[in-house]
């Protein structure tokens, strides 16, 4: 009853409220986003929603676009200057995503909204993820966010899916506030030992095969 008729509800008004309160230091972030980023303040990407339909997720921009000699981008963890550092830890990029649940593409609770070329990688089981809408936050998020392993996030992806409820929505909203604060669980792509998950997956599919090749 409260995923089908309720949580859009919930999430459309509580977005369009967050949107209108928090206009002031969006405004700000614009703002000095267009000077630390030396221009487009926001980046956008397309990624799947529910029922695998593609969207455009807009975020505050937290690399730069330095390239070197050879006009190829600059890896992650060197385009990602202070300012970024500080959105990424405060979690502040991720504020523009209220226009993205006020349109439907996203609710507030839900698993995150991955990249578009992991599609091809999951199994059946991790496909549950998608049958539900994409979220600014989620049960993985509040259990490890980045640090959790690919494994570990979809558990918490397919446990949320399978019990959605309106308290289980409250209690990830309330630790998501508390994760935010102490700037827990905050990492930075390709600086971790988390790999991209097609090539988790692409690496676990060439020892199933190198194991079957070695038990013939």
């Amino acid at each position: 009853m409260y995923a089908k008729y309720f949580k859009r509800v919930i999430d459309f008004s509580l977005s369009l409220i967050a949107l209108i309160v928090l206009s002031p230091l969006l405004l700000v972030l614009i703002v000095t986003g267009t000077v630390f980023m030396k221009g487009n303040p926001f980046f956008t990407q397309e990624r799947p929603g529910k029922d695998e339909k593609i969207f455009k997720l807009i975020k505050f921009r937290t690399m730069d676009n330095r390239k070197n000699r050879e006009g190829k981008l600059l890896p992650d963890e060197v385009r990602l200057n202070k300012y970024g550092r500080f959105l990424r830890a405060t979690s502040l990029d991720e504020l523009p995503e209220l226009a993205n649940i006020v349109k439907g593409d996203m609710s507030i609770v839900g698993p995150r909204p991955l990249a578009v070329i992991y599609l091809d990688y999951y199994n059946d089981e991790e496909k549950k993820r998608h049958t539900v809408l994409p979220g600014l936050t989620g049960l993985a998020q509040v259990n490890g966010r980045n640090v959790l392993n690919w494994n570990e996030r979809f558990a918490y992806d397919i446990q949320y899916v399978e019990n959605v409820s309106f308290l289980l929505d409250v209690k990830i909203i309330l630790k998501t506030i508390v994760k935010v604060f102490k700037r827990q669980d905050v990492s930075v792509r390709g600086t971790t030992q988390i790999k991209d998950f097609h090539v988790f997956r692409m690496e676990e599919w060439e020892k199933e095969k190198q194991k079957g090749g070695t038990d013939k």
